[in-house]
Order: C-alpha cells, then sequence, then structure tokens
C-alpha cells in the first residue's frame, strides 16, 4: 500500500513574502524546507507527498518546483495561479505543466475581503479552465460561505474535481451540527473530496488535543464523503504548533487503522493518488 502525505508546505521568508506567517505563526517565521520534512516522512512510513502553496505568489511556486525537482518523493505539487486572470491563468499553467509536477491549483481566498470572490464572473472562467485542463482545485474553506458555496461551484463545473482542506476547518470541541451540515451538502456532489488535515481544537493550533477530540469530525467526514473521498494529510509545519507532524500523523493513523482494509488504504493514499492523478516514481 501506498502511503501519501496529501497536504504539506515548503516556505522559506528569504526568498517569499508570506503576510500571514510572522502575525499567525511567529515561532515557524523561518525556513522549512525537504530537509526538515524528510525525517518525519521516513519515520512514518510516507511513501509521497502533494505539496501545497503557502502564498498567492509565482515566488512560491518558484520555491516549490525547485525543491519538488531534487526530490522524486514529492508527487504533485498544488500551485498559486492567477485566477482571475484566464490568460495569465493558461500561461501559468503551461509554465508549471512542464515540471512534470503540477496537478492542481490553489488560491487562498480567505485572504479576499469578498467571501464570495470565488462566485466572480472572471473567477468562474478561471475555474473553466482548471475544469478544462483537468487540474484539482483547492478549496480553503475558512469561512462557512466558503464551504456553502462548494456545492454550487461543483454544479456549475461537473468535471472539476474540488479538494476542501483541512475538512473546511470543524470547530474541533464545540457543536458540530452545523458544519456537518453544511460538509454533507458538499459531499453530495461526486466531483468534490475533502482533505482530513488540520484538525485541531475550535480554541486554537496550540490547545492540547487528543484521539478523541477528532473522532467526531472524522467520523462525520467518513459519513459523508466515504473513504474513497477523503485523504490524509499532515498540513506540515503548521501541525508543529500542534504537537508536531509524528503526533498528528499517528494519530491519523490510528483513526483510520480501525477501518476495514479498502477504507484505510483509500485514506492512506488512494484517494489523493486517484484524485490528483499522481505518477508516482
Amino acid at each position: 500500500m501506498t502511503i501519501v502525505d496529501a497536504h504539506q508546505h515548503f516556505w522559506n521568508p528569504a526568498r517569499v513574502n508570506y503576510p500571514w506567517l510572522a502575525t499567525a505563526y511567529p515561532e515557524l517565521d523561518r525556513n522549512f524546507g525537504y530537509e526538515d520534512l524528510a525525517p518525519h516522512l521516513d519515520a512514518n512510513g510516507i511513501d509521497a507527498t502533494v505539496l501545497v502553496q503557502s502564498e498567492d505568489d509565482a515566488a512560491d511556486n518558484e520555491l516549490m518546483v525547485e525543491i519538488a525537482s531534487r526530490h522524486l518523493d514529492i508527487a504533485g505539487i498544488v500551485a498559486w495561479a492567477p485566477l482571475e486572470d484566464s490568460s495569465a491563468l493558461e500561461s501559468t499553467i503551461e509554465e508549471l505543466r512542464r515540471t512534470g509536477r503540477l496537478v492542481g491549483v490553489r488560491v487562498l481566498i480567505h485572504s479576499q475581503s469578498d467571501p464570495e470572490w470565488i462566485l466572480r464572473p472572471e473567477v468562474l472562467e478561471g475555474l473553466a479552465v482548471l475544469e478544462r485542463e483537468n487540474l484539482t482545485f483547492d478549496v480553503v474553506a475558512v469561512l462557512a460561505r466558503h464551504l456553502e458555496l462548494v456545492p454550487v461551484l461543483a454544479r456549475t463545473f461537473p468535471d472539476l474535481r474540488l479538494v476542501i482542506d483541512h475538512l473546511a476547518k470543524p470547530p474541533i470541541g464545540e457543536d458540530l451540527s452545523q458544519w456537518s451540515d453544511r460538509l454533507a451538502q458538499a459531499a453530495r456532489c461526486p466531483n468534490v473530496f475533502a482533505k482530513v488535515s488540520g484538525l485541531y481544537p475550535a480554541r486554537g493550533d496550540r490547545q492540547p488535543w487528543n484521539l478523541d477530540d477528532l473522532r467526531p469530525a472524522f467520523e462525520q467526514a467518513l459519513e459523508s464523503f466515504g473513504a474513497e473521498r477523503l485523504m490524509l494529510g499532515s498540513d506540515w509545519p503548521i501541525c508543529e504548533v500542534s504537537g508536531g507532524y509524528d503526533r498528528v500523523m499517528q494519530a491519523l493513523f490510528k483513526l483510520t487503522d480501525e477501518l476495514v482494509d479498502a477504507e484505510r488504504a483509500a485514506l492512506q493514499g488512494g484517494t489523493a493518488i486517484r484524485c490528483y492523478e499522481l505518477q508516482l516514481i
């Protein structure tokens, strides 16, 4: 069985400007490169990763491509691209396809002042390009409205694979009912997938947590999507403020180890390989 970490980052503040980093995670405001991640991949039996953009900036793409070109276990890159400018988007996709690692696009939609930015006509044109190019779109559904709009996008672009990052941040340790309803609505669309990643207490990333804190959100996601549309991700290096890579991934493995073999295989790698169409080397 191939095990895939479907959501990890690299960043280097000396090369890329991350406006959110020093404010939100000052202890992580430093370089995090492959050499920092590799021991954790080995320790947890991770065969491949999906590298996800950290900033809406071409310089971030350049950093990811540079690292991925040296390490074959980075099986795919979810890059930033100017979704609101279809001409520039097509050029960016063409350039990134030459790397052989581009599998999807992500934009930090939660940084937009308009919670319905994704519905703007020019942005919808960009999503149509992704659909035509057979690329996924990772949805950073931080606000409730972001998650509510996923079914709208899914029905508008039925051939576009949408990936909800971090299960749309369920309020771990609190009432999950509203989140559960929204997630179930999104899951009714067969072209929507989700990542079991970044699941930290609603009180904040740095708060203590245990396996039973994560279980209700995990079980709800499993009921809504089924294992065939869920994938595991570390959210490294942000997970370093919530126990670290090893603790986070081992908790997710424990949850999936309770499932039957086919479900466990899907969550631990099969879904990511199929959704992102990863070419493992």
